[in-house]
């Protein structure tokens, strides 16, 4: 049951989606994968808004998925509900902190899943189990109803097996919804620090079979905004979870430890982070002018194993959420792996659109190369 914290069984024929655990389910408690939380979760009074268009579609909510513990973590690793078994390599993480989600599209027990990602949540357990995630521009889909760790981060977005069913997520979120009807022609290359060169050759070979014009593209001030992501995000997050740790309640050693960090972050910090993200907004709007697509690896290297003993979680995701603006995350191949990497297409606010149209071209080059 590691998948899940609670699944369920509804009739009928409906799309299957799972529901992260951190979102309110009517008459189902929600946990955050957390005792901390279970010991006094009731009940939900009524579905979060953005659950809406899931119940207007009949779709069926086939259950609350696992999760790292209270969303505060990029392993997926749960000492208390189990770990849900990544099925492309079991000996891997899941990736956090939509573990859940993740593992149950990649095993064909939801159609659609309902995650949420705060500094890579969406897109980092996708990358890791081969499946495909868009973290949606940060208050296009409301956040009533879903559990916070940092506000200013949080987002609600759809995850899938393929980009279709992205589509078919965020037109559940957002009744309506659908890709642009063209692509962009241009992807704007950006080279992130610290990335496996051989991560880097698979995100420019499916690049270059797309057909699309790729340019080279610099963001100036990467580390730093990766800083000042952290920094704003364990401050949120001591402000969302810090009573837990002062009331003594149950948590895992991992989410301890970063809670206590968090509580040392002085204002003075916060204000330096969150002059630092004005910044890292207009270096992606200028880059976003040379190329309205932007493409860089999801994940650094391969997940990391589960008996490493410090798991190597960075990725390239927390300054996508420090700027509030959508990506999508999709599988490409990687030459000599058994397992796939992740390209993520980065674009401007509310150009959800133009992702999932780019993202079926980019699909469609990564699978001629299988």
């Amino acid at each position: 049951m590691s998948t899940w914290i609670l699944r369920l069984a509804p009739p009928g024929d409906g799309l299957r989606v799972a529901v992260k655990d951190l979102i309110d389910v009517e008459g189902l408690p929600t946990t955050g994968a957390s005792p901390a939380l279970a010991e006094r979760a009731r009940p939900a009074d009524a579905d979060a808004p953005c659950l809406r268009g899931v119940r207007e579609a009949g779709a069926r909510i086939v259950g609350k998925a696992n999760l790292h513990e209270l969303a505060f973590g990029g392993t997926g690793v749960n000492h208390w509900y189990g770990t849900p078994v990544n099925p492309l390599d079991p000996t891997r993480i899941p990736g956090g902190s939509s573990s859940g989600c993740a593992v149950a599209l990649a095993t064909d027990e939801a159609d659609v899943a309902i995650g949420t990602d705060t500094g890579g949540s969406v897109r980092t357990p996708s990358a890791c189990c081969g499946t495909v995630g868009l973290k949606t521009t940060h208050g296009r889909v409301p956040l009533a109803g879903v559990y916070p760790l940092a506000p200013s981060l949080d987002t609600v977005g759809p995850m899938a097996r393929d980009v279709a069913g992205v589509v078919t997520g965020m037109g559940l979120l957002e009744p309506g919804f659908r890709p642009a009807d063209e692509a962009t022609t241009t992807i704007g290359r950006v080279r992130v620090p610290g990335t496996d060169p051989a991560i880097d050759r698979a995100v420019d070979e499916v690049l270059a079979t797309t057909g699309l014009t790729v340019v080279p593209v610099d963001l100036p001030g990467y580390e730093a905004a990766v800083r000042a992501a952290v920094t704003i995000l364990f401050a949120e997050a001591w402000q969302s979870d810090g009573e837990l740790v002062e009331s003594g309640a149950p948590l895992g050693e991992d989410l301890r430890e970063r809670l206590d960090q968090a509580r040392r972050i002085t204002e003075a910090e916060v204000a330096a982070a969150e002059h630092e993200r004005e910044r890292w907004r207009r270096h992606l709007e200028a880059a976003h002018e040379v190329a309205p697509v932007l493409a860089w690896p999801t994940l650094l290297g391969l997940p990391a194993r589960l008996d490493d003993p410090v798991p190597d979680t960075r990725t390239t995701n927390i300054v996508v959420n420090l700027a509030g603006v959508p990506s999508l995350a999709l599988p490409v191949p990687l030459r000599g792996s058994h397992l796939p990497t992740s390209i993520q297409l980065v674009g401007a606010r509310d150009a959800e659109e133009l992702l999932c149209a780019t993202g079926l071209v980019v699909e469609a080059a990564a699978a001629s190369m299988r």
